[in-house]
């Protein structure tokens, strides 16, 4: 391709700017050979002419295509040249925010000095285990490719981080050790990958400063090598250092600190345990104070301090030595602070005694104060006779003070380091290591010193390593695709490596000059114009003799030469070392003795030996004394010869910008350190040869548009690709053909593209001008069809106005005529209606005359009737009146006479016989008492003369007191009695009207209550009609809100549910884990002991306690609301709260409570004020106290009474109980059994009743007892009277006194009955009415709770009335459905407490009956004197099978240890299930519950470990988790709870269990199934996860859609392994295709099917996703497409599952999305909008990612612009996105398993041979 082709018109190229270094143009026309300038075009339409060197012929560079533009990979630039590689990394810094790029085998990493998100764990699990060119350019590729290598290769790698200072060196080089820690983990439980991170803050805070380019600047390079064993985990590390820059301890330039640890322990001065440092600010010494500021922005000293001192905790240093560490840094601040005083000769000085800082810095040290502070001052000079003090000037003393303060803080850095190490070092073996090299970049400042010199060095080492490893690399690649091998010419700085190191070479010189006494700076300088003034690499300044000047690979530096030599020698008094040794402390005493932690970690690794990169300086001899450069050329040559060996990996890091300004791109800097970190020379290397290198099938799939017709019927791509080569390029040189790649030189590419785009173009117009045609002819038809149209429409519209004209003329008359005929009709009823009014009014007026006459002459009448009638009525009652006073008189004459007759008839003497008719034998009586009597008066006359004259006072006094009395009763006593009957029974009477008249006006008051509920229903009614009227209103206007609204609060309620599951699930899941790590501790344990024979655990020891971590069987029932509150208690307010069935009966339980605490409060109020009242009524004390001793007898009498009813009714019990037994063990007949139980019914039955009756007995003679103490202790006064009278008024008859006083007694206990049983209805009644008042209080309560709720309803707004009414109605509902289930909840109790006494009592009958057998069995044996074929009565099978202790162990290894899913093929699914339940139901049959307890403890653990050796079957895993499914549904399903038992048939009811309740077992195998599934989940994700990437993004579903672009060096890398791994969507939905066969025939329940597929699904999607967010290649419209055709397959293939739900696809939504917004259109706001409201399932940075990832595969597609981007997050800012970038595809959604019973019963389960379970009989 000639010149003229290249640059021709339009074509771009890059031209020399002074600002930008490199500037784009475009020719404005043609170049032609032998022309002396270019006619160009800039950027901004500014016209220049670019003169062209007709000498040299040196043209601009070419320009890539856009297309190109932006890659991952700067090898895969058609045009590799400076300008290219600046533009692209330019274009993907600023516009695409990539901070790295790969160069070939070198990983660019530009400084973002910003945060960005892009470290993660997510991201790390998303590069472990890909290919370095499958994914975006990062170091945690670099990382993973290093650790591919080294676990494939066995082979030793290295990562070689470089860069000047602020380019990111040590964060790189901290993220990949991070990247190492996570991957690989640790091999032991010492945290080996923590304290390898840990060490990063140690060796920051010493050997980090900050400086003018970098706050957080490296002052030493070090290596660090991370050692794995042979699982390739880290086992240990070890670290070495070169180079430390002592003299930043001494000294800083403006605006840079010292190391941080200096300002980190003057920040932490004020603490208690450095009170002895004696430090204060940093700014009061001067070694920390020379920069100026002393502070960093954003840089919390004190907060770093204390990470430092975990990071020393962590790695092991103790406290006491952190102390010593801490003294010795701080004696460093205080020995500069020492203030030396010239003498007046200027050759000596002297430093105060008193000096505060000397004092503290030998107090910290531990040194003598004298001799440090004269050898301060002094020197000694030994010479071969004689020794000499002699003193110093001030500037010797100044130097030798700041190269002590050097020399110490130099051994404290390298005994640091040593402990580092010795922290890091393991004992195991090391098997290889990854080394890190974090060391300095090619450095050049204004004024370069030894430092600079010794960097640089260190730099022409590395990189020539480097280059020889890319010539290396190149011709490995060469032969590999056998091409021929022709020598490339590249740059070797061997020459330059010689100027330094060889001999007589500058260091040489330098050591030489050293060793002469007085040599000086200049001297050396001179030697070295003397020797190298004709080297290449070596020049001398013109303005200078104390300068020189070194050519190295990157620029040419000048150094000067002044205090190399001091430097190189780094010379230290002897006497001041020993002062030190000398010291106190033990660990200052060990930093400066010979010999002693010189290199603390050597022979790390055994494979390499380590040695310290800065061996001891040794003070006492310095002709023995090794110089600086001769240690740093001795371990440079040692780090060379460790990487020689190993693999390296290169990482270059580059400053953008000398600002620390995020993301700003200084080109001017950034080509400075892209020239000087050999990533020009890479890309020079790659130019030279063949750097573009196509894969056959990706050239013929790029460019066969240029293929002819008939060379594409070829078969061969490979033979079709030559061809189309050998016509389009006609040099032959200009392309190779390899084994498996096309080869093409610099620039053919670009000639390809230009084709290729030719091509296309043509093509576009072509289709363009048809489908102009096109749509020229659509249009002329469409408006010839629109014309028609129109014409024929006008002409309808004119004739349309014609009818309508015609037609308003006619209507026009006929309303004329109607008009007019209303009007005359309406006057005509005007004046009908105004006659007919008057007619009325007059006929009304007469009527009403008359009716007022008739109505005056009714009521004259009605008076004239009633005066008569009073009248009459007057007249009769007067004659009445002297009638009766006429017979009053006439009676009460008669009754005087009888009552004379009846006074005479008294006196007479016979009716005092009928009176004394008896009393002969009274007498008589009395007589022989008076007899008695007198006898007795006899034998006590003496002491009775004396009580007789008393006595006989007392009577007189006694009859007085009667006589009294007698008179102020004025009556008898009889009629006294019936006259209180009768008033009791009045009161009685009285009491039962007030009651009625209570209840009558409860009545009428309930009645108006309910009148008055039914009023306010009916209003209710009337409301509610009103609100449902404004909902429905209401819900037209916001039915989709609320419909939003529901569907929110239901998606947070799963949302919540489904957290709540995966919290429980993921401990179920670390428990798992926890005791899988458990057992294989106990395997490595039993290894490592390797004892002979088998330990077996006791038979005690294999409990589910110890398995599973669960408590054993219980049979606890449903309580009820306290038990809910107990629970509540328990279990925790948080999971509480989760419950809402709880919540509401707590609720309710309140309420309740609450109403019961009113009552007592109201009824203690009333108590209170009938105590009050009684209180003016009551009796005296005396009395009170009788009625409380009363109250006490009767308390303790009832209490006696019913001890004895108790003690008798036990007696009876036992009776009753020792019957039973006796008759059970009677050997009685058949038929004796029923009746025994029915007489034990009968007899507990009567027991009860008679119970009752007793009850009922106390209670009554309760009442009498009490009423008769009462009564007796109130008529004590009365009795006296009452055995003084002995007459009675009304009779003549004698009445016996006793008898009087008892009858009178009886009359009393009556009356005082009836008052207690009025007493108890009175109080009942109370007791009713306060109960219906409180009724009424409570339904006024409610009513005025609802009347004011209805009030602030109609208050609301309607949306507001819709959401209140509804509340209202779900908590009325929810407290019906609440009384409802309590009262379910009790009866199920009850139910329970009768089945489980019905089942205790069945099975004494059953032991009964069975002793009654057995008895009758013996005693027929007995009997029987011959032989009798008894035979067996065929019985049903009834789904239980038995089995005896001793077959359990075979019985586990036959149908779960050694059982295969295969041999059960063809049979009832799950059938090891049904098998293991009816053996269960069997034990339970038996009532064995340690049987129950054994056999599932066994089950559970044979499937454990089952699944324990199948860890990667998935047949074997989905088997058992469908056998424990089913078991968990069959314990479920039979366990007798009503709520489990709805589906189930009769047969099955009674297959039930009987005695025992399973339920925590249920809870076991419930996480047992968890832990299972997981692992199902964990297999089937690890059989697909290989495929998903390949078959989703890069196998061509869609044929030819795809187009590939030119690809880098990575795509060739050798992490790729051999063969063809790529997957095609068929495999992967073949491989679901074999997880959904093995579950269905395994009988998984389909919703858990479904669950593990959107766990699958999900997994797709997140791997998917990941890989779409870190590839720039895949990230095109085309991949999109792919992407769209690949999910539609695989949701055909959920349809055809019937798996499609909705939970399920939503799983791949946000892939979807994805694959929507890179097939949308992204320029315009309108489009920015779309996507924004498309894109839901996406965060805001996956969205920003994806279309910076965006990247055209043709021409014609556009790219992203930055503007577009920047649109999109301003319209996303309010997004609540979470912050990650990927999806975490290991999460796990929670499993449920949902009841499933089986329709199947256990009698119909047949068990197959093939088993081997002939031990188990059918019951």
């Amino acid at each position: 391709m000639s010149v003229s082709e290249l640059y021709s018109q339009y074509t771009r190229v890059w031209i020399p700017d002074p600002d930008e270094v490199w500037r784009s143009a475009e020719l404005t026309k043609d170049y032609k050979e032998g022309e002396k300038s270019l006619q160009l075009q800039l950027e901004d339409e500014t016209i220049r002419e670019y003169p062209i060197d007709v000498q040299s012929n040196q043209l601009p560079f070419l320009r890539n295509p856009d297309i190109l533009v932006g890659e991952n990979d700067l090898t895969a630039l058609s045009y590799l040249h400076e300008p290219a590689v600046l533009h692209n990394l330019k274009v993907r810094f600023l516009e695409s925010n990539h901070i790295y790029t790969y160069c070939g085998i070198v990983l660019v990493a530009i400084n973002p000095y910003e945060q960005l998100p892009i470290y993660g764990q997510d991201v790390i699990y998303a590069y472990s285990g890909q290919n370095m060119g499958d994914m975006d350019p990062h170091i945690f590729a670099v990382a993973e490719e290093a650790y591919k290598q080294m676990a494939r290769d066995e082979k030793n790698q290295s990562i070689i981080v470089s860069g000047e200072s602020g380019a990111g060196k040590t964060v790189s080089a901290k993220y990949a050790m991070r990247y190492f820690a996570t991957v690989s983990g640790s091999a032991s439980d010492t945290n080996i990958e923590e304290k390898v991170l840990a060490s990063s803050p140690i060796m920051e805070a010493i050997g980090n400063a900050k400086t003018t380019r970098n706050d957080n600047s490296s002052r030493f390079g070090k290596y660090i090598q991370i050692g794995f064993d042979k699982r390739y985990r880290i086992i240990g590390a070890n670290m070495r250092t070169y180079l430390l820059e002592k003299s930043r301890v001494v000294f800083q330039a403006d605006d840079e600190r010292n190391y941080h640890i200096f300002y980190q322990l003057c920040a932490a001065a004020n603490l208690p345990e450095f009170k002895e440092l004696a430090l204060t600010r940093a700014e009061d010494f001067f070694y920390t104070s020379q920069g100026g500021d002393t502070s960093i922005e954003g840089v919390d000293d004190a907060e770093d301090f204390e990470k430092t001192r975990q990071a020393f905790t962590l790695l092991g240093v103790r406290e006491s030595h952190q102390i010593n560490i801490f003294k010795i840094i701080a004696s460093i601040l205080h020995l500069g602070n020492v203030e030396i005083q010239a003498e007046r000769d200027g050759e000596s000085c002297s430093i105060s005694p008193k000096d505060e800082h000397l004092s503290n810095f030998c107090q910290l040290l531990g040194v003598e104060h004298s001799q440090m502070e004269h050898w301060l001052c002094h020197r000694k000079l030994v010479t071969t006779s004689e020794t000499y003090v002699k003193t110093m000037s001030l500037q010797q003393v100044v130097n030798a003070r700041n190269a002590l303060a050097k020399h110490i803080y130099a051994q404290l850095f390298g005994w640091i380091v040593g402990h580092v190490n010795k922290a890091l070092h393991t004992s195991l073996k090391q098997h290889s290591f990854i080394g890190v090299l974090d060391i300095y970049g090619f450095e050049t400042f204004d004024v370069n010193s030894f430092e600079q010199f010794c960097i640089n060095y260190a730099n022409e080492k590395l990189q020539q390593q480097f280059n020889l490893h890319v010539f290396k690399l190149e011709q490995e690649e060469y032969m590999k695709e056998q091409i021929p091998w022709t020598l490339i010419d590249f740059y070797d700085n061997q020459p330059c490596i010689d100027l330094i190191e060889a001999k007589l070479g500058i260091l040489d010189l330098l050591d030489e000059e050293c060793k002469v006494p007085k040599g000086t700076d200049q001297n050396w300088a001179q030697k070295l114009y003397d020797r190298h003034s004709g080297s290449q690499h070596f020049q001398k300044p013109r303005m200078s003799n104390t300068a020189f000047i070194v050519v190295h690979f990157a620029d040419k530096v000048e150094y000067l030469s002044d205090s190399f030599l001091e430097k190189n020698r780094d010379t230290v008094y002897e006497e001041q070392i020993n002062i030190l040794k000398a010291s106190k402390l033990p660990l200052v005493a060990d930093l400066f003795h010979d010999g002693k932690d010189s290199a603390p970690a050597a022979a790390t690794s055994s494979k390499i030996s380590v040695r310290s990169a800065r061996p001891p300086l040794k003070a006492s001899n310095k002709e023995h004394k090794k110089t600086v450069g001769h240690q740093f050329r001795t371990s440079l040559h040692l780090l060379m010869e460790t990487l020689n060996t190993t693999t390296p990996h290169y990482v270059r890091c580059i400053k953008p910008n000398d600002e620390k300004l995020p993301f700003r791109f200084d080109p001017k800097r950034a080509v400075q350190q892209l020239r000087a970190c050999g990533v020009l020379e890479t890309i020079r290397i790659s130019a030279a040869g063949y750097p573009s290198r196509w894969a056959y099938h990706d050239f013929y799939n790029r460019y066969r548009v240029l293929v002819k017709k008939k060379e594409l019927a070829n078969t061969d791509k490979k033979a079709i690709c030559k061809s189309v080569l050998e016509s389009l390029i006609k040099d032959p040189d200009k392309f190779q053909f390899g084994r498996t790649k096309i080869f093409f030189r610099a620039g053919q590419v670009a000639y390809l593209e230009k084709l290729r785009a030719d091509k296309f173009r043509a093509a576009t117009i072509m289709i363009q001008k048809t489908v102009r045609g096109w749509l020229q002819k659509v249009k002329y038809r469409r408006l010839k069809a629109a014309t028609l149209t129109l014409q024929r429409y006008c002409r309808g519209l004119l004739a349309r106005r014609l009818a309508e004209h015609l037609r308003r003329t006619q209507a026009a008359v006929v309303l004329q005529k109607q008009y007019r005929m209303r009007r005359a009709h309406q006057a005509y009823q005007r004046v009908r209606r105004a006659t007919v009014v008057i007619q009325a009014f007059a006929r009304g007026m007469f009527v009403r005359r008359i009716y007022h006459q008739v109505l005056r002459e009714h009521k004259a009448t009605i008076i004239q009737k009633h005066v008569r009638s009073w009248l009459a009525r007057r007249c009769f009652q007067r004659l009445r009146g002297a009638a009766i006073v006429i017979q009053c008189g006439f009676r009460r004459l008669k009754a005087k006479r009888e009552l004379k007759a009846l006074k005479i008839e008294a006196r007479s003497a016979e009716h005092l016989k009928r009176l004394n008719v008896g009393m002969e034998n009274k007498v008589v009586q009395l007589q022989r008492k008076i007899d008695d009597q007198n006898k007795e008066f006899k034998m006590l006359s003496e002491q009775l003369s004396a009580i007789t004259s008393t006595h006989a006072t007392e009577v007189e006094k006694l009859k007085e007191e009667l006589a009294c009395y007698q008179q102020s009763q004025g009556g008898d006593s009889s009629p006294q009695l019936q006259e209180e009957v009768e008033s009791l029974r009045t009161e009685l009477q009285r009491a039962h009207s007030e009651r009625k008249v209570l209840e009558d006006a409860h009545t009428r008051e309930k009645d108006e209550l309910r009148k008055r509920v039914a009023d306010l229903e009916q209003e209710n009614a009337l409301l509610k009609d009103e609100k449902a009227q404004l909902n429905n209103q209401i819900l037209c206007q916001s039915k989709d809100e609320l419909a939003q609204t529901s569907v929110e609060e239901n998606l947070l309620m799963k949302k919540e549910l489904e957290e709540e599951r995966s919290r429980y699930q993921n401990l179920v899941k670390e428990y798992s884990r926890l005791e899988q790590r458990y057992d294989n501790l106990r395997d490595e344990m039993t290894i490592i002991k390797q004892t002979p024979g088998h330990r077996r655990n006791p038979s005690n020891q294999s409990s589910l306690e110890s398995d599973s971590n669960y408590p054993s069987i219980s049979t606890s029932e449903v309580g009820d609301t306290e038990d809910a509150l107990q629970q509540v208690e328990e279990i925790g307010l948080e999971k509480a709260a989760m419950d809402l069935t709880v919540f509401l009966k707590l609720q309710k339980r309140v309420r309740e409570l609450e109403q019961e605490r009113k009552k007592l409060q109201v009824q203690l109020e009333k108590k209170e004020q009938q105590d009050s009242k009684k209180i003016p009524a009551e009796r005296p004390s005396s009395d009170l106290d009788v009625d409380q001793d009363a109250d006490l007898a009767y308390n303790s009498l009832k209490r006696q009474e019913l001890e004895s009813e108790n003690k008798k009714l036990k007696n009876e019990l036992n009776e009753l109980r020792k019957a039973v037994a006796d008759q059970a063990s009677e050997h009685s007949a058949a038929h004796g059994t029923p009746d025994s139980y029915c007489l034990l019914l009968n007899q507990l039955k009567l027991a009860h009743e008679e119970l009752e009756v007793r009850k009922e007995e106390v209670l009554i003679l309760r009442t009498q007892i009490v009423s008769a103490d009462q009564r007796r202790l109130a008529g004590k006064g009365s009795e006296p009277n009452i055995n003084a009278r002995t007459s009675w008024p009304n009779s003549e008859k004698h009445v016996d006194q006793e008898d009087a006083i008892e009858a009178y007694h009886g009359v009393c206990q009556t009356n005082r009955l009836l008052e207690a049983q009025l007493q108890a209805q009175s109080r009942e009644h109370g007791e009713e009415v306060e109960g219906l008042k409180a009724q009424v209080q409570a339904l006024k309560e409610e009513m005025d709770e609802q009347q004011q709720t209805f009030c602030q309803t109609l208050l609301l707004s309607p949306e507001a009335q819709l959401e209140f009414g509804i509340q209202q109605e779900l908590s009325r509902l929810t407290n019906e459905n609440l009384d409802l289930k309590e009262l379910v909840e009790k009866l199920e109790k009850n139910e329970k407490k009768l089945k489980k006494q019905l089942k205790i009592y069945m099975k004494k009958v059953q032991d009964l009956e069975a002793a009654q057998a057995l008895a009758q069995s013996e005693r027929r044996r007995h009997e029987l004197t011959r032989q009798v074929t008894v035979q067996r009565k065929e019985k049903d099978f009834q789904g239980m099978l038995e089995y005896h202790k001793e077959d359990e162990a075979l019985l586990i290894r036959n149908l779960v240890t050694d059982l295969k899913p295969q041999a059960l093929a063809g049979t009832v699914p799950c059938l090891p299930a049904y098998i293991l339940y009816m053996c269960i139901r069997h034990a339970d049959y038996v009532n064995d519950d340690l049987k129950v307890h054994s056999l599932l403890t066994s089950t559970i653990n044979g499937i454990k470990k089952v699944l324990k050796k199948h860890n990667d079957d998935f047949e074997m895993t989905s088997f058992w988790l469908s056998n424990t499914c089913r078991l968990l549904h069959c314990l479920k399903q039979y366990s007798g709870d009503e709520g489990f038992m709805t589906q189930n048939t009769a047969k099955q009811n009674e297959h039930c269990l009987k005695n025992f309740d399973l339920t925590e077992y249920r809870q076991v195998l419930s996480d047992l199934s968890i832990q299972i599934y997981q692992q199902l989940i964990k297999i089937s994700e690890g059989l697909l996860q290989p495929m998903i990437v390949s078959a989703m993004l890069e196998n061509e579903s869609i044929q030819g859609l795809s187009g590939v672009k030119p690809t880098g060096y990575r795509k060739r890398t050798s992490s790729l392994a051999d063969g063809d791994n790529s997957y095609c969507l068929e495999a992967v939905i073949r491989q679901m295709n074999s997880f959904h066969t093995v579950m269905c025939d395994q009988g998984l329940d389909p919703e858990i099917i479904l669950q593990v597929f959107k766990q699958l699904f999900y997994m797709i999607n997140a791997v998917t996703l990941n890989n779409l967010l870190l590839r720039k290649d895949v990230c095109s419209w085309s991949t999109g497409m792919q992407l769209r055709y690949n999910i539609s397959q695989l949701e055909e293939w959920l349809r055809g599952r019937n798996l499609h739900q909705r939970e399920v696809a939503e799983t791949m939504e946000p892939l979807i999305q994805a694959a929507q917004l890179l097939q949308l259109k992204k320029k315009s706001p309108e489009d920015a909008e779309a996507i924004c409201s498309l894109c839901t399932a996406l965060s805001t940075q996956q969205i920003v990612k994806i279309l910076n990832l965006y990247t055209p595969l043709n021409e014609f597609e556009e790219r992203v612009t930055v503007a577009f981007i920047r649109t999109i997050q301003a319209q996303l800012q309010e997004r609540n996105d979470p912050q990650h970038l990927l999806l975490d595809f290991k999460h796990m959604f929670p499993v449920l398993f949902p009841f499933n019973p089986s329709s199947l019963t256990m009698d119909s389960i047949h068990i197959p041979a093939c088993l081997n379970l002939e031990f188990l009989n059918e019951v």
